[in-house]
């Protein structure tokens, strides 16, 4: 179930954004003292990869998220490319959800990144004092948790606290008061506003109409004309400041699904099939994670051609068992041709439930052996051990976590021609560590798990501490308390952002 707070326009600035900066980036840097200062990029390193997220120092070179990542590296070659540690980033945002469950009992979180609070349902602001200082106060804690920064947005909705947390990057907040939104949107670009994308966008440009204060001149009819009653009227009141969409807690997910995109189109049948049992294996994992089961498992497959299909097959019940989402899968499959190769596979489960039909079974079961006599039990059979995975045939990704027999933790910089090079340094080693190089299938080396960024004991001496930082109304600028201050200047007469930023 859902709950919000009441959808209206707000005469204080008590809805709040968050956005981390540069996330993956950021965390990598925090975890790997040798790459602090320097351009990252995380997300595929195949050739058809892509860009997940580009630290700042890359971003100078021109890198953005959703970049292919041979573009990248034709910008950027000197930077350090990694692959996701997606275990390290949900462990990240869970303790930054944690404490935006303390400002409120209305948490939105949009991703592992990113979250709307409504600072009113917390009763922890009415006004802009109290949400600038809430806000303030939340980007310490954040720091002190998780050793990262992220950048704070406030505003009287949902579409101006985005606005405002954009601004605010890097490692900044910005207030906009109530009652200057006309005014501060009017020269933004229409892609601004939430649902206009590149078509819409480019639609909206060819009838002259490039600015928010082109659409509020345009009006209203002539939006509903170009683009529908629904979306003209809609995106009418946002370009006037108006939006009344309330923070949504507890958002109940829809569906659970899991793809890979691969380097070389897969053109062998008996390939195919294994990876998509694979997918359903790791598709029932994050099902399971999430504490649901679903009765709808569905197939797609993008084909060489670019052309995508997708197949269903609704079960009597819900499950969660790997071996029937394997099944239903493979059949779905049998029915897909992919004769000329396939380049993406996914495998999801909708139409979820929290319990499953072998749940249900279960119970019956119990319910049946209370009545019974416990009866003689046969021998048990034997249990073939699992295989152990070929060492020779190991794969060690660029950023990942190992801990080596004698040297003790690091994380793989790159590996190929049967060798692994590893860097030795933890996020609190503060100089970059040594560098070995190890053959792939070294005994002394294993895959570990990630470090936490900040010690436990520095975590809990360091959340909630008051701080001398100030945010000044007016556009001026003012460090975090924990940097030393630095003169700042003020902004304009009229200004209805207020910023504070390191």
């Amino acid at each position: 179930m859902a709950y919000g707070s009441i959808g209206r326009v707000r005469a204080a600035p008590t809805i709040l954004h968050l956005d981390m900066d540069a996330f993956f980036a950021a965390a990598e840097q925090a975890s790997k003292p040798s790459l602090r200062g320097k351009p990252v990029i995380v997300g595929g390193l195949g050739p058809r990869g892509v860009v997940s997220t580009a630290s700042y120092e890359a971003r100078r070179f021109g890198v953005r998220s959703a970049m292919p990542m041979a573009q990248a590296r034709s910008l950027c070659p000197n930077a350090a490319y990694l692959v996701p540690r997606f275990q390290l980033y949900r462990t990240i945002s869970e303790q930054v959800m944690e404490l935006l469950g303390r400002l409120s009992p209305l948490v939105e979180p949009l991703s592992l990144d990113e979250a709307f609070v409504d600072l009113e349902a917390g009763g922890v602001a009415f006004g802009s004092a109290s949400a600038r200082e809430a806000g303030e106060r939340l980007r310490r804690d954040i720091r002190a948790v998780t050793g990262l920064s992220g950048s704070v947005g406030l505003a009287g909705s949902k579409m101006l606290a985005k606005i405002a947390s954009e601004q605010a990057k890097p490692d900044g907040l910005v207030l906009i008061e109530p009652g200057t939104e006309r005014e501060l949107l009017a020269p933004m670009t229409v892609r601004t506003l939430p649902g206009v994308g590149p078509a819409t966008g480019e639609h909206l440009r060819r009838a002259g109409m490039a600015t928010v204060a082109d659409l509020v001149e345009a009006g209203e009819d002539e939006l509903v004309r170009l683009l529908g009653k629904s979306h003209g009227a809609s995106l009418f009141r946002m370009a006037a400041g108006y939006d009344d969409r309330p923070v949504v807690a507890e958002r109940d997910a829809k569906s659970v699904s899991v793809e890979d995109t691969f380097d070389i189109d897969l053109h062998d049948r008996g390939r195919i099939t294994s990876e998509v049992g694979r997918l359903a294996d790791r598709c029932v994992q994050r099902l399971r994670g999430s504490g649901h089961s679903g009765r709808t498992i569905v197939l797609k497959v993008r084909r060489y051609d670019f052309s995508t299909l997708t197949r269903s097959e609704t079960l009597r019940g819900p499950t969660d068992d790997p071996a029937v989402v394997r099944e239903a899968a493979g059949r779905l499959l049998d029915s897909v041709d992919t004769t000329g190769g396939v380049r993406l596979l996914g495998v999801g489960v909708s139409g979820l439930a929290d319990f499953t039909q072998e749940d249900l079974f279960a119970q019956a079961a119990g319910e049946r052996a209370e009545e019974e006599p416990e009866g003689e039990q046969g021998p048990a059979e034997p249990v073939e051990a699992e295989a152990e995975p070929d060492p020779a045939q190991r794969r060690w990704l660029a950023g990942h976590d190992v801990r080596h027999a004698e040297y003790g933790p690091g994380w793989v910089q790159g590996s190929g021609v049967g060798r692994v090079t590893v860097r030795f340094e933890t996020p609190t080693s503060g100089a970059p560590g040594r560098v070995r190089t190890f053959r792939v299938d070294d005994p002394g080396l294993t895959a570990a798990e990630p470090l936490p960024l900040v010690g436990e004991r520095d975590a809990a001496q360091g959340e909630g501490e008051a701080g001398d930082g100030e945010a000044v109304v007016g556009g001026q600028m003012s460090p975090p308390a924990s940097r030393p201050k630095s003169r700042s200047d003020g902004g304009g007469p009229g200004s209805g952002a207020a910023v504070s930023r390191p």
